[in-house]
């Protein structure tokens, strides 16, 4: 396994970062493992040196932090992992049990520890951004909560570049600990991250660690325009808005020409195009099968050459931002 900074920071994190979305409670989603599934596919992520986990409060409503805290701490020593949550959605029905408000984010702090079985995560994240919420608010509480030990680094995901900038600024301009992550949305068929969020973050020395490297399974090559073949697939309807155009499936067809010449499979090309993009710490993946992390882990060693990367990206057409 390749180790790689986060950032600026002096944290190494393994060049892949498993998502922990998958383990939770089915019947928060049809597709979510429970355990001891779970716990097999976090076993053998170790085994492979992932050494990233990235899980949130939100996933299964807590059942997914409960889950990978037991499996980290039965498989592995807390200090050589790197645990990773996030804050935001809404975890009840009261109108302080979501956002980015002071009393929100120390009570969610709190409870993820709980969950997680540790006394603080390495990465803590905001999970969007609260427009209902001042930035100092939210900069402050954040930074209070690296001042207590309670996180180690802090990270944002899906925002406008824009907003990302007035946030290291003024954590900057306020002394608070600034973000050393942005979790975004970035793969072979969205890639309007390239146009500001990840150059402002190799400006900034911030780490980036992009979720959906895949597109949800789009870029596996199994997907058709009328056919819908997996179980996620059919529930997915955010997949449907974004990656079903006509020039992303020009692209997968670029992905599956590429991964038979090579004698490998379209989710490794795609995830080693995405691995080696400039600015790019650690993809997030998702695995619900064991094989599936040993084909990620095996992507890391497929370089793409100029040519590859250029028909790869030939047919990308620029899209509305997402958040």
């Amino acid at each position: 396994m390749e180790y790689i900074n986060l950032g600026n920071s002096g944290l190494k994190v393994s060049k892949i970062c498993l998502g922990c979305m998958t383990y939770g409670d089915p019947k928060w989603r049809s597709w979510v493992l429970a355990a001891p599934e779970s716990d097999t596919i976090i076993k053998h992520a170790l085994e492979l040196g992932i050494n990233f986990f990235d899980t949130a409060d939100m996933y299964s409503l807590g059942a997914s932090e409960t889950i990978v805290g037991r499996a980290l701490k039965q498989f592995a020593r807390r200090d050589q992992v790197i645990v990773a949550t996030k804050v935001f959605f809404p975890m009840g029905d009261g109108p302080n049990d979501k956002g980015l408000s002071r009393k929100h984010i120390m009570d969610s702090i709190d409870a993820s520890l709980k969950r997680l079985g540790t006394d603080y995560v390495d990465l803590y994240q905001i999970h969007r951004w609260d427009p209902e919420t001042p930035m100092d608010e939210v900069l402050s509480a954040l930074d209070d909560i690296v001042r207590a030990g309670k996180a180690r680094y802090l990270g944002a995901s899906a925002m406008p570049a824009w907003r990302f900038a007035l946030s290291l600024y003024r954590a900057d301009q306020r002394g608070w600990t600034r973000f050393a992550a942005m979790q975004n949305h970035y793969n072979l068929v969205y890639r309007e991250e390239e146009r500001e969020m990840i150059p402002l973050c190799k400006a900034e020395g911030v780490g980036t660690i992009p979720y959906s490297p895949l597109a949800r399974g789009f870029l596996a090559g199994n997907r058709k325009r009328n056919e819908d073949p997996t179980l996620r697939a059919k529930s997915d309807g955010f997949a449907k808005d974004y990656y079903y155009q006509d020039n992303d499936f020009a692209i997968v067809d670029r992905v599956v020409e590429i991964a038979k010449k090579r004698k490998v499979k379209p989710a490794q090309v795609a995830l080693a195009w995405v691995a080696r993009a400039p600015g790019v710490t650690a993809p997030i993946i998702g695995a619900s099968q064991v094989g599936q992390l040993d084909d990620a882990v095996a992507a890391l060693a497929i370089a793409l050459d100029s040519e590859e990367r250029m028909a790869l990206e030939e047919h990308y057409r620029p899209r509305l931002p997402t958040e």
